[in-house]
């Protein structure tokens, strides 16, 4: 099942990528396997992901041991991220997309780890959603380019749900208009319902979980 739903979902991949003249390699598939066992990871990597998503530093602490030796394996921590909890994580992640307060980001760079980050930039009202407010993007930006340990690779947005997935689209636009403005190359916007449309509006990562793994198990 895992195998023909990951050959589902590279081909809305390509496909999207070919409408907007693009090259499919261009894009990063992550998995986001948050409430799955690592056995799961390990059924994927099995079929030739490289890239898996978590929300949770508890939660992967614990299948961290289980898929240590996936040699190639790239954990990206896509949740929102307490200072506290910033030297763990960077123990633990290979990427840390959801950098939003400089403090944060002093916390990640005292752990001596090199480390690229994104910043995760707020684009909706709703109060559920983290990320940096644009108007303090610069700051934040300037904040992060005094840290020697991290490098700041791009953005990454989470609009309101709908299912809709043109009522994306003005998030995303929005996203890759402030990674230009700012010098940035990635873009970490998309997920299983409105992948295509981020790629269109130039995404170079996708965060997919439910077209791969189905419904999110309770925790």
């Amino acid at each position: 099942m895992l195998r023909e739903r990951l050959a589902e979902v590279r081909e809305r991949i390509a496909r999207a990528a070919a409408r907007a003249g693009r090259r499919p390699e261009e894009i990063t598939l992550v998995a986001v396997t948050k409430t799955f066992p690592a056995a799961v990871i390990r059924e994927a990597y099995e079929l030739g992901v490289r890239d898996f998503g978590e929300n949770y530093v508890q939660e992967f602490e614990r299948k961290q041991p289980e898929v240590a030796d996936l040699a190639e394996a790239r954990f990206h921590f896509i949740g929102h991220l307490q200072s506290n909890k910033a030297r763990r994580a960077a123990e633990l992640f290979h990427v840390i997309q959801t950098v939003d307060t400089p403090k944060l980001a002093r916390r990640l760079n005292e752990t001596g780890r090199p480390l690229p980050v994104m910043i995760e930039v707020k684009l909706s009202e709703e109060s559920s959603k983290s990320g940096v407010d644009p108007s303090e993007l610069r700051g934040l930006i300037e904040a992060l380019r005094t840290c020697p340990n991290l490098r700041l690779a791009g953005l990454m947005t989470m609009p309101p749900w709908s299912e809709d997935p043109e009522a994306s689209r003005p998030y995303f636009a929005r996203l890759r208009r402030l990674a230009e403005e700012h010098g940035l190359e990635q873009l970490s916007m998309g997920m299983s319902h409105d992948l295509e449309v981020a790629i269109e509006e130039g995404a170079t990562c996708v965060r997919v979980g439910t077209a791969l793994f189905g419904p999110r198990r309770r925790p």
